[in-house]
């Protein structure tokens, strides 16, 4: 409590992520147990307090590499939730960030019994804890809204790819049917694609041309 000016509580601050993935074509979200009160054994979104002279950014690269041992994906705040019953514990106010991670690149295989995460799909949540549903239904809006207008999805794609598992990609983050000559057309004209020059077969079809991302970053489409 603030001695001097005791009608100004100091509230305590966590960092808290909305960590997404693709896999068997699915939407899906990090979740972990909690193993203390308040909200024991109920699902949550990962996260913790932030330590003295650490930065908001370091504290979510911190909580992402102790929770998926990855680095250098893409990571981006997203809102600051400070509602004051959110906790019972104490006030405490969130800053939240939401990650986006290939399947491919995690070492925790979903088909490994883990007690305390899990990997769900994010239109089958579970009973979470505090305002967490809101919170990962808030990442899901800013996932989807940027998808409309950017190259976010290379956050979810391998290093290389198919214009067909790119615009898969797309659709399971927006969540609706895309027409294959529009997408080609508009994401061949961004520029922002570069060809292997190696090709996959699928299935009966002609081999499909591989590409990967010029740039790791983001980019706005026209």
């Amino acid at each position: 409590m603030n001695t001097k000016y005791p009608e100004y509580e100091q509230p305590a601050v966590t960092v808290d992520l909305v960590i997404f993935t693709v896999n068997d074509n699915v939407l899906k979200v990090m979740l972990v147990k909690r193993a203390e009160s308040p909200f024991v054994d109920c699902w949550a979104i990962p996260g913790g307090f932030l330590k003295a002279g650490e930065s908001l950014e370091g504290a979510a690269l911190r909580v992402l590499k102790e929770k998926t041992n990855v680095e250098n994906v893409y990571v981006e705040q997203l809102y600051t939730f400070g509602e004051p019953d959110r906790d019972p514990r104490a006030r405490v106010i969130t800053v939240t960030y939401f990650a986006l991670i290939p399947w491919k690149n995690l070492i925790q295989p979903e088909s490994t019994k883990v007690t305390d995460l899990m990997w769900t799909p994010v239109d089958h949540l579970p009973k979470l804890a505090f305002d967490h549903r809101e919170i990962i239904r808030y990442g899901i809006q800013r996932l989807r809204a940027k998808a409309g207008c950017s190259n976010i999805a290379y956050g979810l794609m391998p290093g290389q790819f198919s214009l067909s598992e790119l615009q898969k990609i797309y659709e399971i983050i927006l969540s609706e049917k895309l027409d294959k000559r529009n997408f080609r057309k508009k994401i061949l004209a961004t520029g922002l694609l570069q060809e292997t020059g190696e090709k996959i077969a699928l299935g009966a079809h002609r081999p499909a041309r591989l590409y990967k991302f010029k740039k790791m970053e983001i980019a706005f489409l026209d």
